[in-house]
């Protein structure tokens, strides 16, 4: 039997899932990559370099609210059954109130992620950072490949924003504008800056945050099986998720489609730190500590 390493390893005691507020939940799925693969080594990765993480994360101590490191989900057998587990796994841990901390494996987790909130959560939406957009309907002979995970998410009617796209085919180009998915490409980003950016009115109060990593720019992460020149940077990424923290409350998130390569070992470190940064926010924002942190020990 495989033991799995904390997230932060040993600097921080792990905290009964009943009393963490995020519960990581490793899902080495990969199924469908179609250039480079890797992606089912990557949640191992990311927690092994996670132990080397500071405490301190410049602001505060995110783990001080609590961390939960799952068994990682098992991903034999079909899509249709490893989304049940993912759901499962997911929903077990928003009925406690806790917010999952996905760490995958290829795009098509978030599916499995999505089908778990919606047990709990009427209205929410889901903020999408990726060099792709993700919205065909079908790609190499399968609708659950990584490059169809919005499409499916939009078929259950769930609103989404999708950050730092610059590489879709023109099958998603048309149905991005068909159905007036709000997006800020990355172009878009580079040349305008998002100081004065905000969601668009009318979107829902609670969000879930599924960040591919292949948004950042390859010289910052290379370690991705689609990588795509011309990305957001690491401040870039960050501030934008800060701003959205600020004003909507964090049901949940994931990293995906993190793809190690052997000794570059600042890319792995770049996912756990980015991953630790996301919970800094989400403790450090007011409308998020109202939700889940007042009253249980915590001062701010």
């Amino acid at each position: 039997m495989t033991t799995i390493t904390n997230f932060h390893g040993d600097d921080v005691a792990p905290s009964p899932p009943e009393e963490a507020l995020f519960h990581v939940i490793p899902v080495p799925y990969e199924k469908t990559t179609s250039y480079g693969q890797g992606t089912s080594l990557g949640p191992q990765a990311i927690l092994d370099a996670s132990c080397q993480l500071e405490l301190f994360d410049g602001k505060n101590i995110p783990a001080s609210f609590g961390l939960y490191t799952a068994p990682s989900v098992n991903c034999s057998g079909s899509e249709t059954k490893i989304m049940e587990r993912i759901a499962a796994r997911v929903g077990d841990c928003v009925a406690h109130g806790k917010i999952p901390v996905v760490v995958g494996g290829e795009h098509t987790v978030t599916l499995g992620s999505i089908l778990g909130l919606e047990h709990r959560y009427a209205s929410y939406g889901v903020v999408h950072f990726d060099a792709h957009a993700d919205l065909r309907n079908s790609y190499q002979g399968s609708q659950y490949s990584h490059a169809c995970v919005m499409r499916r998410i939009h078929e259950r009617n769930i609103p989404f924003f999708q950050f730092g796209t610059r590489s879709y085919c023109h099958e998603e180009h048309i149905f991005r504008k068909d159905n007036k998915i709000p997006y800020l490409d990355a172009e878009e980003i580079f040349k305008g800056g998002i100081e004065g950016f905000v969601l668009p009115p009318g979107f829902p109060d609670k969000i879930f945050i599924t960040f591919d990593i292949d948004v950042f720019d390859p010289a910052l992460m290379p370690a991705t099986g689609t990588p795509v020149p011309g990305g957001l940077n690491w401040y870039q990424a960050l501030w934008l998720i800060e701003k959205i923290l600020d004003e909507r409350i964090c049901i949940g998130f994931d990293v995906v489609e993190f793809a190690p390569i052997p000794q570059l070992h600042g890319a792995a470190f770049t996912a756990a730190q980015l991953i630790y940064n996301i919970m800094g926010y989400v403790t450090r924002s007011e409308v998020n500590t109202k939700q889940y942190l007042l009253g249980v020990g915590h001062t701010f």
